[in-house]
């Protein structure tokens, strides 16, 4: 299997074209090549399903063999590998029935992911304690809580906030801090992956609510472990901005283990 491997601040996707494989993707074969150990590591596979000049489409699949909806991030590399391709500066990437244009600017992709939906503050009883948080969409589920991100919470109460019954198509998990008016630091629990060194889902998902509520003005700056995203809400669409890179670029042997 060819693949190159990319990055969005350390959140790193293997993108994959449909037409270079001999067999269809199965859930087992995406787990081996994201698995370091036996792959090539990585925190998700982009499959490139479909390239109609400045337009493709992509199938996001989790390290864990699950399909997500969207990645902000892995949308972002998606058009910055069209736009090379194609040698244009404006693309639009279709993923989870949604169509996203975006705008390349040497290794800066400014994308736009759509309509955000926040709703009302809900709580969950989780691990022995009430927490309060946000439910968001962004395509894709998010739990935004706004309480000071250390890593120790995230890794405690990410996975058991991510299988809450509450979500029964499991979620992605944001610890927030509000740093002022046009800053949040974020630490990220990614459905089906984990800690996560960057989201771009989550980044938009936790500016939304932000906004929304009140505790932060637009646009945002996201700061994540691996760096920092840049997100606004025009009429209620996400504006996403940041960096990404390939990293390399082979063949994966897909003999079985």
């Amino acid at each position: 299997m060819r693949f190159s491997k990319w990055h969005a601040l350390g959140n790193s996707y293997l993108l994959v074209e449909r037409a270079d494989l001999e067999t269809p993707l199965a859930p087992d074969v995406v787990t081996r090549a994201c698995d370091p150990h036996v792959g090539v590591g990585s925190d998700g596979l982009l499959e490139v399903a479909a390239v109609e000049g400045a337009e493709a489409e992509i199938v996001i699949w989790n390290p864990d063999g699950s399909q997500a909806e969207l990645s902000g991030n892995g949308a972002r590399i998606a058009a910055l590998w069209l736009a090379r391709r194609a040698a244009v500066a404006f693309v639009r990437i279709r993923a989870g029935g949604r169509r996203l244009p975006a705008r390349i600017d040497d290794d800066r992709v400014e994308i736009d992911l759509g309509e955000v939906d926040v709703g009302r503050p809900e709580t969950l009883d989780v691990d022995g304690e009430r927490l309060e948080f946000t439910p968001v969409s962004v395509g894709n589920p998010h739990a935004v809580i706004r309480r000071e991100p250390t890593r120790e919470d995230l890794l405690r109460l990410g996975p058991l906030v991510e299988r809450h019954e509450r979500f029964p198509g499991r979620t992605n998990v944001q610890l927030v801090r509000v740093d002022g008016p046009h800053d949040l630091s974020v630490l990220v629990w990614e459905r089906g992956a984990g800690e996560t060194q960057a989201s771009g889902s989550s980044a938009v998902a936790a500016a939304a609510a932000a906004i929304v509520h009140g505790w932060c003005d637009g646009p945002v700056r996201v700061r994540l472990p691996g760096g920092t995203l840049g997100v606004d809400l025009r009429e209620r669409r996400a504006i996403l901005e940041g960096p990404a890179e390939e990293i390399c670029r082979g063949e994966l042997l897909l003999a079985s283990p």
